[in-house]
């Protein structure tokens, strides 16, 4: 339990306890004095389940609202690396056309050499 948690605890005992207190030494007859802490009971076993029950509210709103920030921050960075997938395949591609057009200019340097080789080659021969 929280601070207020431990306060409101505190200050419920205390205001039991000082009722009974107060019941018991007054000088009333037995059954009146019974009756008055009876009914205080009561009146304070109602104060305390109210008290629970704002508590269980309270703490069901906190998750609540926590449950729905997670959710909205997880789909938030779904939603990022997504983007980032899209931005890593778009870069992979331009690198392989790069790359296919570096092998294509290799491959064309490589038959002018082929060629001019031959070309030296059938020019010697003649």
């Amino acid at each position: 339990m929280g601070k207020t948690g431990n306060t409101l605890v505190a200050i419920l005992a205390g205001a039991a306890v000082g009722a009974v207190a107060g019941v018991l030494l007054a000088p009333e007859q037995g059954e009146k004095t019974r009756k008055k802490i009876s009914d205080g009971l009561k009146s304070g076993t109602d104060d305390l389940n109210c008290k629970m029950d704002e508590l269980k509210n309270q703490v069901k709103s906190l998750i609540s609202s926590k449950k729905a920030n997670f959710e909205s921050s997880f789909d938030s960075l779904l939603n990022k690396a997504d983007d980032k997938k899209e931005d890593v395949i778009a870069s992979l591609e331009r690198k392989l056309a790069e790359l296919k057009g570096q092998a294509s200019n290799a491959v064309d340097k490589a038959k002018d050499m082929t060629n001019k080789a031959a070309d030296n080659i059938k020019s010697e021969l003649k």
